[in-house]
């Protein structure tokens, strides 16, 4: 048989090649219109907020201070304080970290550098499932395990508190901590963990002295991502918080964070109560903006 022309080849070589360049333009130009699309839905929920929450400030004449560090939330008397709301959530979101760091951190190396494969294959997808769970059900847990349990130990009258809220925002935080730490301990390096064997070092030593200093970078990722996680919480919150107007003085009382709030009374508000809910969702916000320019220092420093 003989073979076809060559200028038959160059033909169909040409139609081939025309068809990629075609493809790649569409596909080019697909992906570039689903970044724009993800940017723009990004900036009209930001806008939207921000003209929403600053207008009671702008053209009602409401001071900022006040708004921020009144206590009084008060809206039939046109009060408005967010105060409580902040502190109940600055406690929370610290007392969670408190307990859930260290937790996920120490099960984050077990899984990866002690336990065994098979151990570790059953136990990391385990935790990875807790982050698919609905978050309700963890206030329902909540509700139903810890605030009585809170009640029969601690003599406390009422188990919806701020301590009921950190509990359950550390277990809510450890599948994020866990899985980031897991995954950032894994990719040091294994010439790191010879290295120091080597030179005489035990396996827990080169653990805490080597392997986790060199993924750093990654854990301090995992902490600000669980962190974010226990601020922006809503759901369970509202279950177990208590949801009272006070700001908190001991891990005993019952309080109301900016996210419980927003979630309570926007279904019923309307006017300058509206837009105050929306101003509390502009601090929101901010706490979480702050998180993740903390999130790119770190990653950037992990990077040089």
């Amino acid at each position: 048989m003989t073979s076809p022309p060559i200028e038959k080849q160059n033909i169909g070589n040409g139609k081939s090649n025309r068809r990629k360049y075609i493809l790649e333009s569409i596909s080019s130009k697909l992906f570039l219109f689903c970044a724009l699309l993800s940017v723009l839905s990004l900036l009209l929920i930001v806008g939207f907020v921000f003209y929403r929450g600053s207008h009671p400030f702008i053209a009602e004449g409401y001071s900022f201070i006040d708004f921020i560090f009144g206590v009084d939330w008060v809206p039939s008397e046109d009060k408005f304080g967010i105060f409580p709301m902040i502190v109940a959530s600055i406690y929370a979101t610290i007392g969670a970290l408190l307990i859930g760091v260290p937790i996920g951190l120490f099960t984050a190396i077990f899984l990866s550098e002690i336990a065994p494969k098979r151990f570790a294959k059953i136990i990391s997808p385990a935790v990875q499932l807790l982050a698919g769970i609905p978050s309700v059900l963890y206030g329902v847990f909540g509700l139903a395990i810890i605030v009585p349990f809170l009640q029969n130990n601690l003599g406390l009258a009422k188990g919806q508190s701020l301590l009921a809220v950190i509990i359950v925002l550390a277990i809510m935080m450890l599948p994020t901590i866990v899985t980031v730490a897991e995954t950032a301990i894994r990719a040091v390096p294994k010439t790191y963990r010879e290295g120091s064997l080597a030179l005489g070092a035990s396996e827990i030593g080169t653990i805490f002295k080597v392997v986790v200093p060199a993924a750093k970078s990654g854990i301090m990722a995992a902490i600000v991502l669980g962190l974010g996680r226990a601020i922006g919480e809503t759901m369970a919150v509202i279950l177990i918080a208590g949801n009272s107007l006070i700001t908190p003085t001991s891990l005993t009382d019952s309080v109301r964070p900016l996210t419980t709030n927003i979630a309570l009374e926007m279904g019923y508000a309307a006017g300058v109560h509206q837009e105050m809910l929306f101003a509390t969702g502009i601090v929101l916000f901010s706490f979480i903006l702050i998180l993740n320019f903390v999130l790119a220092k770190i990653s950037a420093r992990g990077g040089h």
